[in-house]
């Protein structure tokens, strides 16, 4: 059995900034991470000529935390393509257009702006730090996400189009959140335009060398205090500090722990005592989207040279998203290509040369024969990845924030709770791991503050032993 002060669970950005913090004030940290790499949710892959990201990979204006956090790395970042005109399908049509807007009639267009404005002012009435405790609150979180969007958009075309930014942003149907959850999401981010923007919005930068290079960089001081390959099986409480069991090697002892992984995964450790009725509640009703991402690699990226911006949106077809995701030099081409909610279920069951087919065929549809050269291309079906069962991350089912969203971030016992659900602003994006990470260190510290940091032990050794 070895000893630490803190034991983190989960080696993505929101473990290992927490771990970052706690280890600056001098405090003894091991971090059990069950993949073989860094990341969680972030993720790089190599394709002919590049690195493309196949997890959370963008920044933008206001998410003052990580931004500062790359700075602080040594990280730079470069714009996402946006010059050009936008292809939106909708209707069986594909219309090049200045915004991200379908082309629809008058009606529907007043109703699109309407429910727009509605759904704005709503969200400014959001209370981010306990949106349990905002006006309209129970009514708001006793319906789905479509129920609302049904009662303030009269038009099938405004639903749709609605229904569209829905799949997008949650990665889900909005008839399976809560209306409540959605405008918290919305307002932990200052509003739908900042999540559905790219230029001046949450998709406006691009990490050099891809998103998990944050993850790599947080991880490199830490050395061999991050442990991979160490799914954590069992955490026991007792009144002089917590027992960490890993599924192989020894149990570590410490006097407090970070939980941070994704919602679904909590379920799988067993802790004792069992944890409080109304958090295990709160955990049943935060599923996880559905994506299926992937990269398609060119030689060049032709579509500028038709003055697009390599972004495309449709409801109707299987890839219902697509953004230039090509390097900060222009080349190689890369298109990176989103299959969201439902569609991400059915398609992830398909061979990888389906999967491939499928996707080539849709990018035709929306660029034209030039499409289908490509040079490579890869994909991860974030459903199905063991470590993660989803993303772009957990959602709040009707229900879950009015009866258990106080304890959403309330320790329990010598047990914290840390991870982009977890945060005030922007939650679900890199910017809200990392402020959870910052407060789940800042928690501990002051449980543990008033008493000398432990010795510097042997953390790692005998924790691979069977």
């Amino acid at each position: 059995m070895s000893d630490a002060d803190v034991v983190v669970v989960g080696a993505g950005v929101a473990g290992l900034v927490a771990a970052r913090e706690l280890t600056a004030r001098g405090r003894q940290v091991l971090v059990l991470e069950a993949r073989d790499r860094v990341g969680g949710r972030t993720l790089n892959a190599a394709v002919p000529g590049a690195t493309v990201e196949l997890g959370g990979q963008w920044v933008g204006p206001g998410q003052d935390r990580v931004l500062a956090l790359l700075g602080e790395l040594g990280l730079g970042t470069f714009p996402t393509y946006d010059s050009g005109r936008h292809l939106i399908e909708f209707g069986g049509r594909v219309h090049r257009r200045r915004d991200t807007v379908p082309r629809l009639g008058p009606l529907a267009l007043a109703d699109v702006a309407t429910t727009w404005r509605a759904l704005g002012r709503a969200v400014r009435r959001v209370d981010v730090e306990a949106p349990w405790h905002s006006p309209d609150a129970a009514a708001l979180d006793a319906q789905t996400f479509a129920t609302w969007l049904h009662r303030h958009s009269r038009t099938r075309g405004g639903r749709r189009f609605f229904h569209s930014i829905t799949r997008a942003v949650f990665a889900a149907e909005p008839g399976e959140l809560s209306a409540l959850w959605a405008q918290f999401y919305f307002a932990s981010a200052g509003g739908p335009g900042a999540v559905v923007s790219t230029t001046g919005g949450a998709q406006q930068e691009r990490i050099d060398g891809g998103s998990q290079r944050l993850a790599e960089r947080l991880a490199a001081p830490l050395g061999e205090r991050v442990v991979l390959g160490t799914p954590v099986r069992r955490i026991a409480v007792d009144d002089g500090g917590v027992t960490v069991h890993p599924r192989t090697g020894v149990a570590v002892r410490a006097r407090r722990v970070i939980v941070a992984v994704p919602p679904a995964l909590i379920g799988g450790v067993d802790f004792d005592p069992p944890l409080p009725p109304g958090r295990q509640a709160l955990l049943q009703r935060l599923p996880h989207g559905a994506v299926v991402k992937a990269n398609v690699v060119y030689d060049e990226p032709f579509w500028r040279r038709q003055g697009l911006s390599g972004q495309a949106a449709s409801e109707d077809r299987t890839v219902s998203m697509v953004f230039d995701n090509s390097p900060a030099g222009g080349t190689p081409g890369v298109l990176v290509c989103f299959v969201e909610g439902h569609a991400a279920t059915a398609f992830g069951a398909l061979g990888p040369a389906r999967r491939r087919a499928r996707v080539l065929d849709d990018l035709a549809a929306y660029f034209g024969p030039a499409a289908r050269r490509s040079t490579g291309y890869v994909d991860h079906d974030w459903t199905a990845d063991p470590w993660s069962r989803g993303c772009y991350g957990a959602f709040g089912a009707p229900g879950a924030l009015t009866r258990y969203g106080p304890v959403l971030r309330t320790p329990t016992a010598r047990v914290h709770w840390a991870g982009a659900e977890t945060a005030v602003r922007w939650v679900g994006y890199l910017d809200g791991a990392v402020e959870s990470g910052q407060r789940a260190a800042g928690e501990v510290e002051a449980a543990l503050s008033g008493s000398a940091p432990s010795p510097a032990t042997d953390l790692v050794s005998g924790l691979n032993q069977p």
